[in-house]
């Protein structure tokens, strides 16, 4: 995809390249770095989404040639139109997580009769160690193969990742356990891992460290694979707004009218939208009046009347009457697809948080390395013979590569995953929980997030000797038969008094309201216009609730029959329960909560103040291009910001921030393009979810201390030449259990709301 962005001295090119075969954070930093080193190039390259956006003057060849020196594919995206949207979880192609999942349960079915027959020396009945060695040789080779091929790459750059350590810790395990197995001791019939705890030289003749390659390709191929589950759906924002469209539409050609594809549709062309149907795509209305639902898109809790001369959008929905619209911009052009390509761009261009482990991999794995040339070194200098000063240097590539490494992150994961969705809390991966612990400013939308999203009645008040109940059950009777959002609100107040009357010479004034016959009175129901023009003005206390009401940001729908004004409903999107107690503890932890909204000012702070948010961290009235517009120069202000949404208007915002948060309840796309998704849809959730992820990302921080701790504390014991296997084999069991042991404890999680 290759777009053109003007500057002041010319014209620069941003080009969206896919990059393939990485396997960390590392090798998107690698590719990143590349790029940038070319003349007048600024690149970012994202690791879950495995895109690199490219501002500069070089030729997109030279780029792909420059990704490729490192040691990676590059390629331009396949067009919009070209999309696979009808597999299941909306991903294009075959599903690249099914090779690591073969990989992974072969593994691990090999791997585990190889570790269960080295820790427990009573099953070692004769020749054990040769059936090992057949279970283990295929983990090794083929299991194992990504984190080889990896490290081959990572080598002819000068470079080393945890690929790198698990690489060579195996290897180097692998082909002592052959050599002990074929030239040594180890392979003679009846030999079992001997039980003493004695530190002492060893010739390492006899020892085994199959268990070592078999359980650690095991845990770090499940960690990849659930990784690569999480990334598999990183694309899936922006299919979900594509099939937010209408797929087709009524257009009408020489005064007929026919059904036929959304491609087909061109600009100038005209086109029916009956009630209840999306709006095909962007244009103008030439016929009708009607009530839109934007909500989707905008944020707007009140649908927009629109008549003769309005524009729409498309992918809203008709809500009241029919539209004749004429097409203004279709395809690429729309509302719809410009919000899409924000989304794409804000998550090409979130910084990928790097991991732990590839981070320390990078220092270690050069240090093991040369303490092990400095052990092989320093043995065969004191005459010791070659195969002690062998054993020893491969005895420290051996516990360089940690049983433990392999555990620390998936565990935790899973623990902290699977305790965040039994309270409705869905983790996307290790990247995000970085990102909670450093959030100061949690931005949340209003419409559904704070808000139901739902229009309620929530006040009636009445003129002078006017019973409630009536007002309410004529308004109620009346607005049974309308279909707008602030009808139904009204008409499901009035049907939880009681049973409402029949509706006799019902007539629909578009945009102004309803009128009808209701136990032999003229009811009027709507704007306070329409009872004007019916000589029935708002006067006195009506007219002063009216203006309150108003000024809340509710909207007055007034009632009135036999020709005077009776009651005037004060109609609203409500604020839910939970909402204030929420605001008050994301302050608790820590953050600064704001108010972003679509909707107007007046009900912005009328929300705000209800929830306990300052009025100066309120911004109303944002179009959806605009939010994210909001995000960065929040973040340019040194904030890093949490979005709490659940619209397709917050999907690029959510997509941007440092953290997203979609409240299930809310449309796919905000979902997909959120880190966290919110199942309950319930703000306390948000506060769980930030206490959750900062309570993983601690655990995993802690399970990889111990897991390199153990390996730094006896890296000495090997380079001496003092590792007894059976002491290595307990401390690495020791080691495992302990990581699981701590990542276990995130199941007493508990959620602020009890």
């Amino acid at each position: 995809m290759t777009t053109t962005l003007p500057q002041a001295g010319g014209d620069l090119e941003r080009v969206e390249l896919v990059i393939g075969g990485m396997t960390c954070a590392s090798c998107a930093n690698r590719v990143e770095r590349k790029l940038n080193k070319l003349d007048g190039v600024t690149a970012t390259v994202n690791y879950a989404t495995e895109k690199a956006s490219v501002t500069g003057p070089v030729p997109t060849e030279d780029l792909i040639a420059t990704v490729e020196a490192a040691g990676y594919t590059a390629t331009l995206p396949a067009p919009p139109d070209g999309r696979d949207t009808g597999s299941p979880d909306g991903a294009d192609g075959p599903d690249p997580t099914t090779d690591l999942r073969h990989r992974l349960l072969v593994s691990a079915a090999l791997a585990l009769p190889v570790v269960v027959l080295a820790m427990v020396p009573a099953l070692q009945f004769t020749y054990w160690q040769w059936l090992s060695l057949t279970l283990a040789a295929p983990v090794w080779a083929w299991g194992a193969a990504p984190f080889h091929r990896a490290a081959w790459t990572n080598l002819r750059h000068g470079a080393a990742t945890m690929d790198t350590l698990i690489s060579l810790g195996t290897t180097a395990a692998m082909a002592w356990s052959v050599y002990a197995l074929f030239l040594g001791t180890a392979g003679v019939p009846g030999m079992v891992h001997p039980f003493e705890l004695t530190v002492a030289p060893s010739d390492g003749a006899g020892n085994l460290y199959l268990e070592v390659v078999a359980g650690v390709v095991t845990f770090v191929l499940a960690g990849r694979y659930f990784e690569a589950r999480s990334k598999r759906r990183a694309g899936a924002a922006l299919r979900a707004l594509l099939e937010l469209g209408a797929k087709d539409v009524a257009v009408v050609r020489g005064g007929v009218e026919q059904r036929i594809p959304i491609a087909g549709l061109g600009v100038g062309d005209r086109f029916v939208v009956r009630p209840g149907e999306k709006i095909a795509t962007d244009g103008t209305v030439v016929e009708g009046r009607s009530a839109v639902d934007a909500s989707m898109l905008t944020g707007e809790s009140v649908p927009a009347e629109v008549a003769v001369g309005d524009t729409v959008v498309g992918g809203c929905v008709n809500a009241g009457g029919r539209l004749v619209v004429e097409a203004t911009r279709v395809g690429a052009d729309t509302r719809l697809a410009q919000m899409a390509t924000l989304v794409e761009q804000a998550q090409t261009g979130k910084a990928a948080v790097q991991r732990l482990a590839d981070r320390v991999s990078g220092v270690f794995v050069p240090v093991v390395i040369a303490v092990a040339n400095a052990t092989l070194g320093f043995w065969l200098g004191t005459g010791e013979g070659a195969t002690t000063a062998f054993t020893a240097a491969v005895a420290v590539l051996i516990i360089a590569c940690p049983c433990a490494l392999g555990l620390a992150t998936p565990t935790a994961l899973l623990v902290g995953t699977g305790r965040g969705a039994q309270l409705g809390i869905l983790i996307k991966g290790p990247e995000v929980l970085e990102s909670t612990r450093r959030i100061d400013t949690v931005v949340l939308d209003k419409t559904g997030t704070v808000t139901t999203g739902t229009m309620a009645l929530i006040a009636v008040h009445t003129a002078d000797g006017v019973d409630r109940a009536e007002a309410l059950r004529l308004a109620g009777a009346l607005e049974h038969a309308s279909e707008h959002p602030i009808a139904r609100a009204v008409t499901g107040a009035a049907e939880r008094e009681g049973d409402l009357p029949v509706v006799a010479d019902f007539a629909n004034h578009e945009g102004l309201g309803v009128r009808g016959v209701v136990d032999g009175r003229s009811v009027l129901v709507g704007r306070p216009r329409l009872l004007e023009e019916h000589g029935m003005p708002l006067t006195g206390a009506l007219a002063d609730a009216a203006e309150r009401e108003a000024a809340r940001g509710h909207t007055a729908v007034a009632v009135g029959w036999d020709g005077r004004a009776r009651a005037v409903l004060s109609v609203a999107d409500t604020v839910k329960e939970t909402s204030a107690e929420a605001v008050e503890q994301l302050r608790a932890l820590g953050l600064e909560p704001m108010l972003l909204t679509g909707d107007n000012g007046a009900v912005a702070e009328a929300v705000a103040a209800e929830v306990g948010i300052e009025p100066d961290a309120v911004i109303a009235e944002v179009l959806p291009e605009e939010k994210l517009a909001v995000v960065e120069r929040l973040r340019a202000e040194g904030r890093v910001v949490a979005v709490v949404g659940d619209g397709v208007n917050d999907a690029a915002a959510l997509a941007g921030a440092d953290l997203g948060l979609a409240m299930g309840t809310g449309t796919d796309v905000a979902i997909q393009a959120a880190d966290i998704t919110l199942v309950r849809g319930d703000l306390r959730a948000a506060v769980d979810a930030v206490r959750l992820s900062r309570r993983t990302l601690g655990t995993i921080r802690g399970n990889l201390f111990w897991a390199f701790g153990y390996n730094v504390a006896a890296i000495p014991l090997a380079a001496l030449g003092l590792l007894n296997p059976m002491i290595a084999g307990l401390a690495m069991a020791f080691s495992s259990v302990f990581v699981v042991g701590n990542s276990l404890r995130l199941r007493g999680f508990r959620s602020v709301s009890g």
